[in-house]
């Protein structure tokens, strides 16, 4: 859900569905180390006792605000993306030191204690002016003690995302803000006053144009936090641990089996985190001492689970927060976007999957004792875990509901299967109660009757013996849903400084020009110049910030050279994401090196290797958006998915040297130039590709018969 949320330990099952005793390998201190590490976000104040409580309660209180706003609340913008903000900074200063290191149990310093009050107050003394400040901005009649107010606000969200973000970022906002300062100083020849006033307000107090309060934090505010919320309920279910039980019950007897249960349950756990690192570190204290033990190197098992949890992000239905930034920016509902993005997913985790089969053959790797499996029958009776999820999924994709609403059903639903085994016959009758209010046609009156009876179910059934989600998993949700919007709340802001840097100068024509010059309008030129903005700027900045940012500069390019919106929003979403496996700053491989005690770097290159389909694939809907469902039949749908993985099979077996056996240098060769060659949309590239990868499928199969005989 966020760009970087922390998750929860996987608690183990019972001892007859454990695949292996390898989870004892990484325990949770060193888990906790490696997040530490490698995940800003987990370095945060420690709370104990009542202060530990007290703070929880602002957060928790966080959380039902933001629900409630979104749900019910028809308040201005003025009102309701400044209180927003106003929160984020309030949760922010009580959790984020100033730097790494400084964690002392109950302790905030005086300068923070200012910081805090200071940018809380000055967001809600727009909240408390909303009324004047709409009528005076119109007729730029700001005051200049709120000038100050607005630079006031703008330096402690700066710091405050140093502080969960990172610098990176920071250094990318300085830029714009310092080029927004010499437009006004050296073009338009303004006075250092005016100035200063004139891009004080632009950022600060606009709602539309870029700022703050721009449209980063809109949907963040209207949609982001409320799925981030829901993402926290939903892990308490244990649904992780569903999902990792079923991956192996699956695929983990097969040739490599541990490799393959991380890809699938990666995939699936990283769909509900939406963090990177998190992902990596929770399944990976799983998957990867197992892989190690069957036989992968350790360089490669964290690579893997690197390859596989980053990809969560772009797994539909939950995917990042940026998808729902998307969906504002490109101007279609969300289910649009999670439809189209079906087919790149799946030729992602299938060229990881396919790399980890041509590995485990290379190496004669075996899967995991079949006794030791869970069995499929038994997780059957655990998949009503999976309805929260379709139930969102669902609302989402009918348009009948907005995206709000069905996040709040899902969490209500969450709590529901999360104590179904406990008690049985009160969350069946919840259940029971939601599906009806939801999908029977019955009176106003009737409808508020059973969403009451489902509320109060839940909470009987958080009152039951031996319940998994109790009143205090339910108030720590609700806390950690508000601590883990932090980070992308901060990233949001300052993303939303940018585009308004962006906005007020007009630099984004001017970058425009410069990177069509460059390219002599070639769309595959423009295109890789982009992927390297992309991937560089998202080397320590998380996917949202950096998505804001490509999608108001280097998406235009795109569209300007004829690729479909949709595509190009989608490019730049997707090396956005990549950059947390590509080196040198790849915290996602190397938060997997960590745990498999592997060489960083080395780990990188085999977590970029392994996620070739994240390098290749947006090159394919950029050039043929038939792989997006966009203005193609069913034929050419078939046609693009079935060429294109054939061609990552090809680029796999290249980049791994092994098909039916090792691969000299030329057969690596040809077969990497057929694969690629599928991958063009074009009939004449898919035919000699064809001939390029059969030819040497064949001659390996000649080899290998002459060998046996």
């Amino acid at each position: 859900m966020a760009d970087k949320k922390k998750n929860k330990t996987i608690l183990p099952t019972a001892p007859a569905e454990q695949p292996a005793a390898d989870e004892h390998e990484f325990d949770q201190a060193a888990m906790d180390a490696v997040m530490k590490k490698y995940d800003r976000e987990s370095n945060t104040r420690i709370w104990e006792g009542w202060q530990k409580w007290a703070v929880y309660a602002v957060m928790a209180i966080f959380s039902l605000f933001v629900i409630y706003v979104t749900l019910f609340a028809t308040w201005l913008d003025l009102i309701r993306y400044p209180s927003f903000v106003a929160g984020i900074l309030l949760v922010g200063y009580l959790n984020y030191p100033i730097k790494k290191g400084l964690q002392h149990v109950n302790h905030i310093p005086w300068y923070d204690w200012i910081l805090m009050l200071a940018g809380t107050a000055a967001f809600l003394y727009v909240v408390v002016n909303a009324q004047s400040l709409t009528v005076r901005l119109g007729m730029s009649q700001v005051r200049p003690y709120e000038v100050a107010i607005g630079i006031v606000g703008i330096l402690t969200l700066l710091e405050l995302c140093r502080r969960a973000v990172g610098i990176p970022i920071l250094c990318v906002a300085g830029v714009f803000i310092g080029y927004a300062l010499y437009y006004y100083l050296g073009v338009k020849h303004l006075s250092t006053a005016a100035t200063v006033r004139n891009v004080a307000i632009s950022l600060f107090y606009k709602v539309q144009g870029g700022g703050i309060l721009g449209t980063p934090i809109q949907v963040c505010a209207k949609f982001i936090l409320v799925f981030i919320i829901f993402g926290a309920f939903l892990e308490r279910t244990g649904i992780a641990q569903f999902f990792i039980d079923m991956a192996n019950s699956l695929v983990g007897r097969f040739s490599g089996g541990p490799a393959k249960v991380a890809v699938i349950s990666s995939a699936l756990c990283g769909m509900v985190s939406g963090s990177s690192v998190g992902n990596t570190v929770t399944t990976g204290s799983v998957t990867i001492p197992m892989m190690k033990r069957t036989g992968y190197k350790p360089e490669f098992a964290g690579a893997v689970e690197a390859a596989a949890s980053t990809g969560g992000q772009i797994m539909p239905p939950i995917m990042g927060a940026a998808a729902f930034l998307m969906a504002e920016y490109v101007g279609v509902p969300y289910s649009n976007i999670i439809v189209r993005a079906i087919l790149p997913a799946v030729l992602y985790f299938t060229g990881i999957f396919i790399a980890v089969h041509l590995e485990a053959k290379k190496l004669g790797l075996k899967g995991i004792d079949p006794e030791v499996l869970p069995v499929f029958k038994k997780l059957v009776g655990r998949s009503y875990l999976l309805l929260p999820l379709v139930i969102l999924v669902y609302l989402v994709s009918s348009g009948s509901n907005t995206m709000a609403f069905a996040a709040s059903i899902a969490i209500l639903f969450a709590v529901q299967v999360a104590n179904a085994h406990r008690n049985p016959p009160v969350s069946v009758v919840g259940i029971a109660a939601l599906l009806c209010y939801l999908f029977v046609a019955l009176p106003a009156g009737v409808k508020l009757a059973l969403l009451l009876v489902a509320i109060v179910s839940a909470g009987l059934c958080m009152f039951s013996k031996d319940a998994v989600m109790t009143p205090a998993v339910f108030f720590d949700a609700l806390a950690n849903g508000a601590k883990s919007a932090i980070s992308v709340g901060a990233a949001c802001g300052v993303a939303g400084i940018i585009g308004g840097c962006i906005t007020i100068t007009g630099l984004a024509s001017q970058i425009i020009t410069a990177i069509i010059t460059l390219s002599h309008g070639s769309v595959l030129i423009a295109l890789f110049f982009t992927m390297l903005c992309c991937i560089v700027l998202g080397m320590g900045v998380p996917t949202t910030a950096n998505y804001c940012i490509m999608a108001s500069t280097c998406a235009p390019i795109l569209i300007q050279l004829g690729i479909p919106v949709l595509a190009a929003h989608f490019f730049v979403f997707y090396f956005g994401i990549v950059a947390d496996i590509t080196p040198p700053v790849a915290l996602a491989a190397y938060a997997g090196s960590a745990i498999a005690k592997a060489p960083p770097m080395k780990t990188a290159f085999n977590a970029s290797k392994l996620a070739v389909g994240a390098f290749v694939v947006p090159y394919i809907f950029a050039l043929n958006p038939s792989m997006l469902l966009i203005d193609t039949s069913a034929v050419q749908v078939v046609l693009v998915v079935a060429t294109s993985i054939v061609g990552i099979f090809g680029v796999a077996a290249a980049l791994n040297g092994y098909l039916r056996g090792q691969l000299n240098p030329l057969l690596r060769i040809l077969i990497g130039a057929g694969g690629l060659l599928m991958m063009d949309p074009s009939m004449l590239t898919d035919i000699v590709g064809v001939v390029l990868l059969s030819a040497v499928v064949v001659f390996q199969a000649v080899g290998a018969n002459r060998q046996s005989a």
